[in-house]
């Protein structure tokens, strides 16, 4: 039996898991931190002009469900190892994947289209939204840490 075998079977977590539960404690967190700035009096974020701060919470009505969710995922992960549940694909594999959708979300919202108006001229960002992107970093080091210790079987050419 080798060593990647003993870690799978194992209901202990290791490292990885902790890292991942870490990240999803520090996104979570970060919803209760200040994302976004309305500079001045022209700018509006959810119908309060400026100058305001506004939390990730305040600021993303849907998406904050989302990203507690996203946050959840690696207490998921460490439910699964420790009562050492059969899954069909490596373990840590789903969890790599929701933090990529939460980080796709954070960068989007942040980057791209951040809230109110006049959009990203008067909107600044936070740092509390850097808290939440480092977050979900971690969640998804940690989980694909956890996927890739799991080796997987190989199938011939031309098998689904």
């Amino acid at each position: 039996m080798t060593e990647a075998d003993d870690r799978r079977k194992s209901k202990k977590l290791t490292r990885t898991e902790i890292m991942a539960m870490v990240g999803g404690l520090v996104l979570a967190f970060s919803l209760t931190l200040n994302w976004y700035n309305a500079k001045n009096e022209n700018a509006t974020i959810n119908g309060e002009k400026g100058p305001i701060d506004v939390t990730g919470w305040a600021s993303h009505p849907t998406m904050r469900w989302l990203l507690v969710a996203a946050a959840a995922a690696p207490f998921i992960l460490a439910y699964i190892i420790i009562r050492g549940h059969q899954l069909s694909w490596a373990r840590g594999e789903m969890t790599a994947v929701v933090a990529i959708a939460a980080f796709g979300l954070i960068g989007y919202s942040g980057l791209i289209d951040r809230p109110g108006e006049p959009g990203n001229s008067l909107i600044g960002l936070q740092w509390g939204w850097l808290v939440a992107v480092a977050g979900t970093l971690l969640m998804l080091i940690g989980s694909a840490l956890r996927a890739s210790e799991v080796e997987r079987k190989r199938k011939p050419p031309g098998v689904l």
